[in-house]
């Protein structure tokens, strides 16, 4: 069988038996893809997140679209026929071409873990704390590896060219006064990365959190190496970079839990009967689904030059169901108070004291 397959060798010209292995090559190629989308339909098809990993697993299908037949071709190359000329530069290219495949075959593997991590750990569950911090870490360390394995693989495409090494070694040796130009101006870049790299692990905020910076309220939406979004309650976004949750300080309203308090302040008039707005609020909020059962509590807080204070205190399990608490109890007490007590309303009072009427006989004569 050799000995027929060498006869074919020879008996072929050099173009054509070259072109045949490198169709070959690539047929191997598609049949090894092939077998292994079999493989993962055969192990994973009975799962419950099949479809999620069906889905994912196609982010290493593009990059095995590629690398597999290249793979076969370089190992194709040990029986064409070549002369040296075409060899060496063909095989470089082909190196090169593995080296990019396995990258992003590194990358994917990274993403894909990445998103099933953050599948499991999903944050539109109530009580989504573990998975917030996950889902900051897991964002800001693929980053970093990306970035990693980018710059090592540029890196390695360089060094397989002789006179890239030397420019290398010259640009190394002969710019130490460039470099260090270049590391001063680079000093606020690697500020943020330390300052990302700080934030990833100890957590000051995550994905999700709900802020108060530069006096707006708004949700962490993303985490980069330089710099953090802020989706504000309008659909702003406010971009801050990322030493400054670092070096300023700033509103975390869901750094531990995401249950808060809410206030709404009440004023009337020193006559308003307290007892009878209290026994209203309780009720009020102890309809309302919003409230947590936590805390409801009014009281008065403080007396104003012309008029009393009531705060109402109220817990709710996050935020924005506390905002919404506090509007329905502001707009249901002040009704109360109109429809009851209005003669209770804010009043400014004046007195008028009675003077003796001017004397009708005028002046004495």
């Amino acid at each position: 069988m050799n000995d027929q397959f060498l006869n074919l060798s020879d008996d072929l010209p050099a173009f054509a038996w070259n072109l045949i292995i490198a169709a070959a090559a690539i047929l191997v190629g598609v049949l090894l893809k092939l077998l292994f989308n079999l493989i993962v339909k055969l192990n994973w098809i009975k799962q419950p997140d099949y479809r999620f990993i069906k889905s994912k697993a196609a982010l290493l299908s593009k990059p095995l679209n590629f690398l597999l037949p290249v793979l076969a071709l370089n190992f194709g190359l040990k029986i064409m026929r070549l002369s040296p000329a075409v060899l060496k530069p063909l095989n470089q290219v082909i190196e090169i071409l593995l080296i990019i495949g396995f990258s992003a075959i590194l990358i994917n593997i990274f993403r894909m873990f990445e998103e099933y991590i953050l599948y499991k750990y999903d944050i539109s569950q109530a009580d989504n704390l573990k998975a917030r911090k996950i889902r900051t870490q897991f964002q800001f360390i693929r980053k970093v590896l990306i970035a990693l394995i980018v710059i090592v693989t540029v890196a390695v495409i360089l060094l397989s060219f002789p006179n890239m090494r030397k420019i290398g070694a010259g640009l190394l040796t002969g710019v130490g006064i460039g470099s260090v130009i270049i590391g001063f101006a680079a000093q606020h870049s690697l500020t943020n990365f330390l300052a990302g790299l700080q934030i990833a692990f100890t957590q000051p905020i995550r994905i999700d959190d709900i802020l108060i910076v530069e006096g707006e309220w708004g949700k962490v939406e993303e985490i980069t190496l330089t710099y953090v979004v802020l989706n504000i309650w309008d659909q702003r976004r406010l971009i801050l970079p990322i030493r400054y949750f670092i070096e300023k300080p700033f509103q975390n309203w869901t750094r531990s839990t995401s249950e808060i308090l809410g206030s709404v302040f009440i004023y009337a008039d020193f006559t308003v009967p307290v007892g009878r707005i209290r026994t209203e609020f309780t009720r009020l909020v102890e309809q309302n689904p919003l409230w947590d059962k936590r805390v409801a509590v009014l009281q008065v807080t403080d007396l104003k030059e012309r008029t009393l204070e009531m705060r109402a205190l109220v817990s709710a399990r996050n935020s924005g169901d506390a905002f919404d608490l506090r509007c329905y109890v502001r707009e249901n007490l002040i009704t109360y108070i109109n429809e009851n007590f209005s003669e209770n309303l804010p009043k400014i009072r004046t007195e008028s004291r009675g003077f003796p009427p001017p004397d009708a006989g005028g002046s004495d004569a």
